[in-house]
């Protein structure tokens, strides 16, 4: 046996993606039907502010050209989710806003309650990305997630050319 892989013509990476996806979908889904958060779960949504398909207020992108990272938690409303992608509306320094987020455009999914965390790679949007990343300022408590490891799927998967 030789240490040459060949090529795959399955895209397993894509596969795995999208599945994880659904998970997200699927917990999303699950909030909005019943309208509230179960026990202490809560989330930290990350995206790609300029991926296809994202729809969110020019003034949230002129501050996170590149990445945003939204919290689900005490204030949200009017969450929507379809197959392909989820709507909720926030708080922004006391202005309501309503975000449109395929799930395409997300980058990590964490909720800090159970320390649950899936990261993604995003669409491609054509854009250079913007070093500087910061956390969105949702109105809600900050709360510090934990970094021990425990309940990570970490999906990295890089494409060769």
């Amino acid at each position: 046996m030789t240490g040459n892989v060949p090529d795959s013509l399955i895209p397993y990476d894509e596969i795995v993606q999208e599945a994880l996806r659904a998970v997200v979908g699927r917990v999303l889904g699950t909030v909005a039907e019943t309208g509230n958060l179960p026990g202490g779960h809560h989330f930290y949504i990350t995206f790609k502010t300029h991926a296809p398909g994202v729809d969110i207020p020019q003034r949230l992108i002129e501050r996170f050209p590149d990445e945003m990272t939204i919290v689900m938690q005490h204030r949200f409303w009017d969450l929507k989710v379809d197959d392909n992608k989820f709507s909720v509306g926030l708080s922004f320094n006391q202005v309501p806003a309503m975000l449109n987020i395929p799930f395409s455009a997300i980058t990590g999914f964490h909720d800090p309650a159970v320390n649950f965390e899936l990261r993604f790679q995003a669409a491609d949007s054509g854009d250079e990305p913007d070093p500087q990343h910061e956390e969105a300022e949702n109105d809600g408590p900050a709360v510090k997630p934990t970094d021990d490891g425990s309940n990570v799927v970490s999906v990295d998967f890089k494409r060769k050319k």
